[in-house]
């Protein structure tokens, strides 16, 4: 069985406090974008041990495979029911460390995947309870459809974010940002307006009103994205914002354009958004 976990962007990206438990609380909007990993799980049907192999290609994945959110996600499953063992091959496309939820939307597929392939029955609220415990941002991808996000990032409300049209030019300067390092440099604050009402406006109303926080942190940290920024804006972005806590870049326009040759080499998905 074969699925693809998409990658997400921030549309703003608030941090309203630290917890008591070490994390922090959060407001932000989750919206899905096309660009995706490719993830196969085969059934070993045969071997009743529960064991995994998995292999990896395209962009390399760092650390130990065991510390990976797909075997995780399986060990996860393994805990709650008995399942055959599997191959698994995880073909990387989003880059890691980019604020773009590669890993958590692999291990989200994962759990799905699973709940599909052996028919475990699990409802869509046993598998968001699984994925919190994988990370903070994975409930999204168990149904990944635009939401209003708060708490960890758990706390999840449908929108309507109406960007039908709009062509969207994502780019990554080529490294990551250490997301602990983002969050311990971040301001605190809280959005003026909420966010489902700001996304509600006209796009060409969102900048300088809809901000992510981590932005200059990201800029102080990699003066390439504050580069990417400004070139991109001049080329008359309607919108343009770093995405998580970094280091990707996305932008919104109106109309297909020639990315300026100045940043192309960062360019690295666009795409006509759908309703």
């Amino acid at each position: 069985m074969v699925v693809f976990p998409i990658a997400k962007i921030n549309l703003g990206l608030y941090v309203t406090g630290k917890r008591s438990d070490g994390y922090h609380d959060i407001e932000s909007i989750f919206y899905p974008i096309g660009l995706s990993d490719i993830l196969e799980v085969v059934d070993r049907k045969e071997d009743h041990r529960g064991n995994l192999t998995i292999r990896f290609s395209g962009i390399p994945v760092d650390g130990d495979p065991d510390d990976n959110l797909v075997v995780k996600a399986f060990n996860l499953i393994r805990k709650s029911v008995p399942i055959p063992s599997v191959t698994v091959w995880l073909h990387k496309v989003i880059p890691t460390g980019a604020g773009l939820g590669g890993g958590s939307s692999d291990g989200s597929a994962m759990l799905v995947l699973l709940n599909r392939m052996f028919q475990l029955g699990f409802d869509q609220n046993r598998l968001h309870e699984m994925a919190m415990d994988l990370g903070s941002d994975c409930p999204f991808f168990v149904n990944p459809v635009p939401c209003l996000a708060k708490g960890r990032g758990e706390q999840l409300q449908p929108v309507k974010v109406n960007l039908e049209g709009f062509y969207l030019y994502l780019f990554h300067p080529g490294k990551g940002i250490s997301t602990s390092l983002a969050y311990r440099n971040v301001l605190i604050s809280k959005p003026d307006v909420p966010l489902d009402q700001m996304t509600g406006n006209p796009v060409n109303t969102w900048k300088g009103n809809l901000i992510n926080a981590f932005e200059p942190y990201a800029i102080e940290q990699q003066s390439t994205i504050g580069e990417i920024l400004s070139v991109i804006n001049d080329s008359g972005a309607l919108y343009s914002s770093l995405t998580g806590s970094g280091s990707a870049v996305f932008s919104l326009f109106d109309r297909e354009i020639q990315v300026p040759e100045k940043i192309r080499s960062f360019l690295i998905w666009k795409q006509r958004l759908n309703a």
